[in-house]
């Protein structure tokens, strides 16, 4: 996949110019130092993220991620490139210059301070007179639903109690950016989901620019307006959930963000290397790290929930690609079963079904299956 790095290099140009980003990125690189020499930990990274927008930076350990949450925040100086905050170069000023607050994993509270004294600390030193100071600390308290736990201490509050205490105090003084650097990690599942509700309820409420760091694929599509997905320190593909999920722009954005089924071409039956749209519709031809793979058989990628199931002597009676093999398993997971087909030694494929659907009762484990799907539903990777 080839991209035209200088209308993109202009469109940038363009929003540094007109102060049109919230957060604008430009050729931006960091390396440290460690025991076995220089590592770089973000290669020439260019970004521009909108006022108003719920942006995430979504990768696995160590793509870099954190590290450029901590640069837009000042907490680390860039080897190149330029930082624009509000079209402002905020390259070089320090942490407290700039207007963004970062809301980190473990909260940060002062134990020694009540909820209202650790909310008002961003206050006190900008000198806010007392009534305004006491009328902003209520009023961020009350956004998070924490306005009766003023006089409370942090180690009477619960993970969750104490997380909206740590946004209240980050929103208190008006930031244009609220940096999140996966905030959510420590808490248990359904309070998780709870919390991502109310961020991207508090988000909207606010009209901020949040961006937040996650390695979690779910969470971040679940609150986010547009995703940036990073590898090795490199930035791999921008955009909206929906965008990166149905159009990944590599395999490695494939595979991270979601289930993945790759069908080599040669068992798909009726395929032809001369009429590939007859399997699938799109094309990527990048391999999964960025180099040609010689003499690699194309394979056809198509996730799981676009995948059709025929069991027993059903199979071939819908017309389209198909392979074939026998039911490996099946797990019931509530509205859906996950049913797994082997097609041979080397290739199993997910299928999700319908737990009511026939397909999902009659799949038996060593039972005859086929799979199918739409080719506009495909990709052929052609390496």
């Amino acid at each position: 996949m080839t991209t035209d790095t200088t209308t993109q290099g202009t469109a940038l140009a363009d929003e540094i110019r007109e102060g049109a980003g919230a957060v604008v990125l430009d050729q931006v690189a960091k390396s440290f130092r460690g025991p076995t020499g220089v590592k770089m930990v973000v290669r020439d990274l260019s970004l521009s993220i909108r006022p108003g927008e719920f942006f995430s930076l979504l990768g696995p350990s160590g793509c870099g991620k954190t590290t450029t949450l901590r640069m837009i925040a000042g907490l680390e100086k860039v080897d190149s490139g330029r930082i624009f905050l509000g079209g402002v170069d905020a390259t070089d000023l320090p942490a407290h210059a700039r207007n963004v607050n970062t809301v980190f994993q473990n909260y940060a509270l002062f134990p020694h301070l009540s909820v209202f004294d650790n909310v008002a600390y961003g206050l006190h030193r900008q000198h806010v007179p007392k009534a305004e100071l006491r009328h902003r600390v209520m009023e961020a308290l009350a956004l998070v639903h924490m306005d009766g736990f003023a006089m409370h201490r942090p180690q009477q509050l619960s993970g969750g109690q104490q997380q909206r205490i740590a946004l209240a105090r980050s929103i208190v003084t008006r930031p244009s950016v609220l940096l999140l650097d996966e905030p959510l990690a420590a808490l248990d599942l359904k309070l998780r989901e709870s919390m991502q509700e109310e961020l991207k309820r508090l988000q909207r409420e606010l009209q901020l620019t949040f961006v937040f760091v996650t390695h979690d694929q779910a969470e971040a599509f679940a609150m986010s307006d547009r995703v940036a997905v990073m590898e090795g320190g490199n930035l791999v593909q921008v955009g909206s959930p929906e965008e990166l999920y149905l159009r990944p722009a590599t395999r490695f954005v494939t595979t991270f963000v979601g289930r993945a089924n790759f069908i080599p071409a040669s068992l798909v039956e009726g395929f032809s290397a001369s009429s590939p749209d007859e399997v699938a519709s799109r094309q990527l031809s990048e391999s999964p790290d960025g180099e040609e793979s010689v003499g690699a058989e194309p394979s056809i990628f198509v996730r799981p929930e676009r995948l059709r199931l025929e069991i027993g002597d059903s199979s071939g009676q819908i017309k389209g690609p198909r392979v074939r093999g026998t039911v490996a398993d099946k797990t019931f997971s509530g509205g859906q079963t996950i049913v797994r087909v082997k097609i041979n030694d080397d290739v199993e494929l997910s299928v999700t079904c319908d737990s009511a659907s026939n397909e999902a009762r009659d799949a038996s484990i060593g039972g005859a299956a086929a799979v199918t799907w739409q080719p506009s539903d495909a990709t052929l990777l052609d390496r």
